[in-house]
């Protein structure tokens, strides 16, 4: 009995990896989009709230994001730009920026959750408040704004590693216009002057040409 061992073909084992880079691609894409976009709004949202003691009462005090801490839009904006940047940089420079995108979502997660529990922005409001350096917030209470924050880095932060992981495969800017750069044009031919025409003529001339063609 004599047994055939197939043979697979090379347009199957391509069509995996092609697949594969498509997928990684869109959710790349969809996924440090998205995030950025949330971490930029979780940032502009109240994360705090307490009191501080005044004349007459308590004062009630808010903070957002922005005011607790600058970190996660900055490497939001970061994370957005390198993500747009992938596509136009190949090989060795596609690694660093998807290494730059990477870190920038790291760096919303590790910012947003150290800000969830941060009380130096209301302590701050409460000094202003009632004119005491020394004050305190009181009451503190945090939302779950940090932690969405920290949901948008952690988005950025999986686009990047797929941006390492199967960036390679992802297509690139076209090179057309680079090859076409700095390439010197062929330069047309002056069409021939016609004798009938006077103006024609005096045209040819005035490129040193023979309008007679002689």
């Amino acid at each position: 009995m004599e047994y055939v061992t197939a043979v697979p073909h090379p347009r199957s084992e391509a069509a995996g990896p092609a697949r594969a880079g498509r997928l990684s691609l869109a959710v790349a894409l969809l996924g440090g989009a998205l995030g950025a976009a949330v971490a930029l709004l979780a940032t502009r949202q109240q994360w705090s709230e307490g009191t501080a003691t005044v004349a007459g009462g308590a004062f009630p005090l808010t903070a957002r994001g922005s005011d607790v801490t600058g970190v996660p839009a900055a490497l939001a904006i970061v994370g957005l730009a390198a993500l747009v940047a992938v596509f136009a940089v190949r090989r060795a420079g596609r690694l660093v920026v998807a290494a730059l995108l990477a870190l920038s979502g790291a760096g919303i997660v590790v910012a947003a959750l150290l800000g969830a529990s941060d009380s130096s922005a209301l302590d701050e409001q409460a000094a202003q408040a009632t004119g005491d350096t020394s004050a305190s917030v009181g009451a503190l209470s945090h939302t779950a704004w940090p932690y969405i924050a920290a949901a948008g880095g952690v988005l950025i932060l999986l686009a990047g590693l797929l941006a390492l992981r199967y960036g390679r495969l992802w297509p690139g800017m076209s090179g057309r216009y680079e090859r076409g750069a700095g390439r010197p044009q062929p330069r047309r031919a002056a069409p021939a002057a016609d004798p009938e025409r006077p103006e024609d003529l005096w045209k040819a001339l005035d490129r040193g040409e023979d309008p007679t063609g002689a």
